[in-house]
């Protein structure tokens, strides 16, 4: 998997350009986790082209929102699919993520 990195202003935006399963989703959660320790961080997952996600990959999504809700800002997804909206909505964890249409609406929202 390959996970472009951007920086758009104060904020990083991480895409991810496949399913995070396995091995794939593991490495993206551990570049997020990493990012997480850095000061003061701003992130915006845009999962535009991750069409599905296992179990593992929402353990670590849920694991980087715990801790950037200890520093009173959230983990932000923005362009999520169908699929895996429906998956947060399933499993009862829509709510501990703030969800936007598109990547500056979400890069928006830090201001």
């Amino acid at each position: 998997m390959r996970v472009e990195q951007q920086r758009v202003g104060t904020v990083d935006v991480f895409t991810p350009n496949a399913a995070m399963v396995d091995q794939d989703g593991e490495v993206f959660i551990e570049i997020l986790l990493k990012r997480l320790t850095s000061p003061n961080p701003r992130v915006v997952v845009s999962m535009q082209e991750v069409a599905f996600m296992d179990s593992a990959a929402l353990e670590g999504l849920i694991a980087a929102a715990d801790q950037l809700n200890q520093t009173a800002t959230s983990l932000k997804l923005a362009a999520v699919t169908p699929t895996c909206r429906e998956i947060f909505e399933l499993t009862g964890l829509a709510g501990r993520f703030r969800f936007f249409t598109d990547v500056q609406d979400a890069v928006r929202s830090f201001m």
